[in-house]
């Protein structure tokens, strides 16, 4: 940040008093601009046996598959947030339920929140953010080529809790991880069905 929001003069990075972090300063009318984390938002949804998932259409980890999310917007709560990311991620209507997962990434400034949901019906479809969009059952998910580590561990609670008879059983559990550095992921498929990965380069996760 170089210039003031609210006045737009310069900025400096200093202390303020009784702070103990460095904060974006106006050196005109004493602004102190905060940086917080970011809330990413979005859901686990399932259709009797199988997860929805989505083969991302943009930047970060282009030809990635994540579960739909995407950064809470002012004036809505978390499941509406989860609820809305999923309809434009993947076109499904579904029925949040309760929080799964959170999961601090502080390399990337974020906390993810995850929630288990319910299809309302076994519709859905690509859309500007998604190349492809798919319902995948637990042998088919493409572990190395998920597109975040957040991901990739709501995944694995996610099977090992319902393994385990622990989904809907009336005791809900939030699972809390702390992610503190990016996973290293080779190159995506064509697609779920095809052959394993051309390429075995690594790529960083971004935003994740």
């Amino acid at each position: 940040m170089k210039f003031c929001s609210n006045c737009g003069h310069a900025v400096s990075r200093r202390i303020p008093p009784d702070d103990n972090r460095e904060r974006d300063v106006c050196d005109n009318c004493g602004a102190i601009h905060y940086e917080n984390p970011r809330n990413v938002v979005g859901t686990v949804p399932v259709l009797e046996d199988k997860v929805l998932l989505c083969k991302r259409a943009i930047e970060p980890r282009y030809g990635y598959w994540t579960l739909p999310a995407g950064f809470m917007e002012l004036g809505e709560t978390t499941t509406q947030g989860a609820a809305r990311e999923t309809l434009e991620e993947s076109g499904a209507h579904v029925e949040v339920g309760e929080l799964f997962t959170v999961l601090n990434v502080p390399h990337v400034h974020q906390v993810h929140l995850f929630y288990l949901a319910k299809m309302l019906a076994p519709d859905f479809a690509p859309s500007e953010e998604s190349l492809e969009v798919k319902l995948v059952a637990e042998a088919g998910i493409p572990w190395q080529e998920l597109a975040f580590p957040t991901i990739h561990h709501t995944l694995k609670l996610f099977f090992q809790d319902r393994a385990e008879g622990r989904l809907g059983d009336g005791r809900p559990r939030v699972h809390q991880l702390d992610i503190n550095r990016p996973m290293r992921l080779a190159a995506p498929a064509a697609n779920l069905d095809g052959a394993a990965s051309p390429s075995s380069a690594s790529a960083p996760a971004y935003g994740a």
